[in-house]
């Protein structure tokens, strides 16, 4: 009888705060899932009265020894132990003379000994805590297990690339070079070849390389490894695929690699006909995450782990995290430089502190560039601070280049998008500064899990204008996010007139750097600024923009939108919208696609998951009659679902007043309210931020 899938739970307490604790679901016979807390076992029962585990995941403490349990004392937790699980010597030679580790991380711990005896593994596991070399090692030791030959150094003159033995997918290219790189330390001495295939780099070049010198492991992206296995003349086939590793599985789906997961597991080997072993690991275990289960994962033959405590410390939980809100975008800009110049100056006042080490995110690629440009006109010098950007349209040598100098800093600033929002692991980050709402909640919590890893201090800093907030208590609500009201640059009103009001220092520099970078720059940033808007707050961003490209800036009117662009999003007919054509401005709309969501209108691209395509037991023809309680996978979806959106009760967004986004009032934040537009619109009295633009309490 083939075991049936949600395992036997066990949890293990780990022996400090900072601790991480591991539940495994082991297989057993059962006969149906109660889809509660409690699971009824064939031979042991075991009551779980709270939930396993929570939703969002973070950095974690590597290197915590679990408390004894009923089956801990069958996982080691040193690496010179791996020789008893039939480790090869040079695998762990490497490990604990070439790389220098002595102790596992309790992911480690967890992963690697199942993994060993070729079972699958879903395992939920946060950035930061060793999963790599989790995956690593039992990929590797199954290769070498299966072809003995392939430990001696001459295995190499025999490799080639239309025999790949094992593979290890990535949802974006830096971080499937971190793993490669780590790759080529545990094979050193062996006659393994690792070899890479990504996304932004020479296709030829690559193949001519693995023709040359073969390949034995694949580190690739979806999108590029898809390309090679459709095109016969590639050279790229895995006949004999010993294993596969799903890295990051939720942002695979996320930045949209699901159609490219689908078919790359049609073009593999049947595993009927060739078995291999599937490591799916994911940060969070959404619908569409346990659907990408289903479709890879052996439904007989897997254990699904977790590392997340009850009640440990999120990082998103553990940072000091802070809003800065803004009268419009004209003022986001002023206000991320002098949260800078503040933060900078206090870490330099204080030898006690950590060097500052900021990675700043921006919702496109042109503001990126944007940001960049002017820190770099007006505050490079006075603060010091060497910066760098990384964001997609950057050459894959740039983004490497950019990514390991950042590393070998210890003070410094990060520019960036999305690309290394997750996954990407820079040392003594001391801030995460946010500059725009971030697309969804699940990214805002990626962004914050770079700064306060491994247990180090580290803080967050959200600035967003007027016209976003109501997306941001919208995706925010529930975190622990406070209100700062001393940046005073967040103030500064536009529309008054410069002898009427004490404009900063910071915001007058930041305006005159603004005015010495290309005219194409603004351009691209104006128009993503339209990607994500909706309806509702359409013409609030027409208003504020143009206030801050000629009241702030000093020019005579916006960037032309052409009549092309302004039909594409859906914005034609928007009153005050610049449209026509402008020399001043060479931009042609694209960027109003950079940014997560635009380009289809208001609102842009739904970036909520399709759930999922339905039970599992279709797949298997029925064989348990098509009950929800025989879905093996079900049960991974339980154990998080509870802590998916937080509480809303409080903090950021709580929706019955507290904290930033009440809206029934209680002195939040609070938004315009529904009624109507700025409440005292934009000529004239500009009112709080709960009703307007003067000062609001919260």
């Amino acid at each position: 009888m083939l075991r049936q899938g949600l395992r036997r739970c066990v949890q293990l307490r780990g022996a400090s705060i900072a601790s991480s604790l591991a539940t495994r679901q082991q297989p057993s016979l059962l006969q149906s899932i109660e889809r509660t807390s409690r699971i009824s076992l064939l031979r042991t029962t075991i009551h779980l009265n709270s939930p396993i585990a929570r939703w969002y995941s973070a950095e974690a403490e590597a290197a915590a020894e679990p408390e004894q349990s009923p089956d801990a004392n069958d996982k080691p937790t040193r690496f010179d132990d791996l020789p008893s699980l039939g480790v090869h010597p040079n695998l762990v030679k490497n490990i604990t003379h070439g790389m220098g580790y002595e102790s596992m991380s309790d992911v480690q711990t967890q992963t690697i000994t199942p993994a060993l005896k070729g079972t699958d593994l879903v395992a939920q596991a946060r950035t930061g805590t060793g999963k790599t070399l989790g995956f690593l090692i039992p990929v590797l030791q199954r290769m070498l297990q299966e072809d003995p030959s392939l430990a001696t150094r001459s295995a190499r003159y025999d490799a080639r690339s239309d025999d790949i033995r094992g593979i290890v997918l990535s949802p974006t290219r830096e971080l499937a070079e971190q793993i490669a790189v780590e790759a080529e330390k545990l094979t050193r001495g062996t006659g393994l070849v690792v070899q890479r295939a990504v996304g932004g780099t020479q296709k030829s070049e690559m193949l001519r390389r693995c023709k040359r010198e073969g390949c034995h492991l694949l580190v690739a992206t979806p999108g590029r490894l898809n390309d090679l296995l459709e095109d016969p003349r590639s050279g790229i086939a895995a006949p004999n695929l010993a294993a596969i590793v799903l890295d990051e599985a939720d942002r695979m789906l996320d930045v949209g690699f699901k159609t490219e997961l689908q078919e790359i597991v049609d073009k593999l080997p049947d595993v009927r006909d060739k078995p291999r072993q599937t490591l799916l690991f994911s940060a969070t275990i959404p619908k569409d995450v346990v659907q990408l289960a289903r479709e890879w994962v052996r439904p007989d033959n897997f254990d699904f782990i977790q590392t997340v405590s009850q009640g440990e410390a999120l990082t998103h939980e553990r940072v000091k995290q802070h809003l800065v809100p803004c009268r419009g975008w004209g003022n986001v800009f002023p206000a991320l430089f002098e949260v800078i110049e503040k933060e900078s100056a206090n870490r330099r006042a204080n030898p006690d502190l950590p060097p500052f080490k900021a990675m700043v995110f921006l919702p496109s690629t042109a503001m990126v560039d944007l940001a960049a440009d002017a820190f770099n006109a007006g505050f490079r010098q006075s603060t010091g601070l060497f910066n760098l950007r990384i964001h997609s349209k950057l050459t894959q040598q740039g983004r490497t280049r950019a990514a390991d100098r950042f590393r070998e800093l210890s003070s410094g600033i990060l520019f960036s998008s999305d690309v290394t929002a997750r996954g990407m692991d820079f040392p003594n980050v001391t801030h995460v500064i946010q500059a725009g709402p971030p697309s969804d909640r699940e990214h805002y919590i990626h962004r914050i899990g770079r700064t306060a890893r491994q247990g180090k201090e580290g803080e967050g800093w959200l600035i967003i204008s007027q016209t976003d907030i109501g997306t941001a208590r919208h995706e925010l609500g529930g975190l622990p996010i406070e209100p700062n009201r001393t940046i005073v640059s967040a103030e500064v009103d536009l529309t008054a007139a410069t002898e009427d009001q004490d404009r900063t220092p910071v915001f007058d520099t930041t305006m005159d750097a603004l005015k010495r970078v290309p005219r194409s720059s603004l351009a691209a940033t104006y128009m993503s600024l339209f990607a994500r808007v909706t309806r509702q707050n359409v013409r609030d961003r027409v208003e504020e923009l143009k206030e801050w490209f000629v009241n702030g800036i000093g020019l005579e009117n916006t960037p032309a939108m052409s009549p092309k662009t302004a039909d594409k999003l859906g914005l034609r007919r928007v009153e005050g919208l610049n449209i026509g054509y402008d020399d001043d401005f060479v931009n042609d709309g694209s960027s109003a696609r950079d940014s997560r969501g635009g380009g289809r209108g208001f609102g842009g691209r739904d970036s909520g998951r399709d759930g999922g395509r339905g039970g599992f037991g279709g797949r298997d023809g029925g064989r348990d009659g098509g009950r929800n309680s025989s879905d093996p996978f079900s049960n991974m979806l339980e154990s998080s679902e509870g802590d998916r959106r937080g509480s809303r009760s409080g903090g950021f967004g709580g929706r019955s007043g507290g904290g930033f986004g009440g809206r029934g009032g209680g002195g939040s934040f609070g938004g315009r309210g529904r009624g109507g537009d700025r409440s005292g619109g934009r000529g004239g009295d500009r009112g709080g931020y709960g009703g307007g633009r003067e000062r609001a309490s919260f």
